[in-house]
């Protein structure tokens, strides 16, 4: 059951964007090149992509919905391997991996969640 409206989508997305491109200082990893990395490549790459979607709050609609969100259910997907990906799985802080997974969970799941129309008749979250 897909509930969450593009517009309730598109918000979330950008604090989740803007969340990862500051989460090396907030969780306190950035020592650690691969964990900043991919959390800040992936923030910018959500942002840009939020910014870039048919969704009724970006500015720019090139994407549309149905593609876009294929493409955070992949990147929130990408997001939660990168620690078993890039080897900071292991590391005795669980500061360093432990964002990735669960924002990358996160992230799959409200793009499963986000209806493909902004319809507001169906649309609880807005």
């Amino acid at each position: 059951m897909r509930f969450i409206s593009t517009k309730a989508h598109t918000v979330i997305g950008v604090i989740v964007g803007v969340a990862l491109l500051f989460a090396p200082v907030i969780f306190n990893f950035a020592d650690n090149t691969a964990a900043t990395l991919s959390a800040v490549i992936v923030g910018a790459f959500i942002l840009l992509n939020e910014l870039i979607t048919t969704s009724p709050y970006s500015p720019v609609k090139l994407v549309p919905m149905k593609v876009h969100i294929v493409l955070d259910v992949v990147t929130g997907v990408f997001l939660a391997l990168t620690p078993f990906l890039f080897s900071f799985m292991n590391s005795d802080d669980n500061a360093q991996w432990v964002p990735h997974l669960v924002v990358g969970i996160m992230v799959a799941g409200y793009a499963l969640l986000t209806t493909t129309a902004d319809d507001r008749s169906k649309s609880i979250v807005e």
